[in-house]
């Protein structure tokens, strides 16, 4: 839903409605895990005035531009995780980007998106030791 937000250049939400048109039952989601797909996208997209200036400090010498659309993509879904499901482990979060590199990425994003979201971590982790 992310890619085609930001290749289509549609709101989140008709995104979100045209994939559950095309993709109907494929993958069989709960109501439960369509709602939280759904949420992930919308905030995701919603939080990237925040987001992207996290990656851009992690991700030294690349500028957001410049990277790959999909490891941008699962970089921000990543990090909206990381910022705001605080149900969720850091290290579950990011494996879980890492295997989504592994899947719809090349093999050097995988050690790419591991240092961003780590820098990103500990970042944030710095933030919330600080009170902010």
């Amino acid at each position: 839903m992310l890619y085609e937000w930001e290749v289509g250049g549609a709101s989140p939400n008709d995104v979100v409605l045209t994939f559950w048109r095309a993709h109907g039952p494929e993958p069989p989601l709960t109501e439960r895990g369509r709602e939280f797909a759904e949420h992930l996208v919308r905030g995701t997209v919603a939080d990237l005035p925040a987001i992207d200036p996290l990656l851009a400090k992690a991700a030294a010498h690349w500028r957001l531009d410049r990277m790959a659309l999909v490891d941008r993509l699962i970089l921000r879904l990543a990090v909206f995780e990381l910022r705001h499901e605080a149900g969720t482990p850091p290290a579950v979060v990011i494996n879980e980007a890492i295997e989504l590199a592994r899947t719809f990425s090349g093999d050097e994003s995988v050690g790419f998106i591991n240092g961003v979201l780590d820098g990103v971590r500990k970042a944030l982790a710095a933030g919330a030791a600080q009170g902010s």
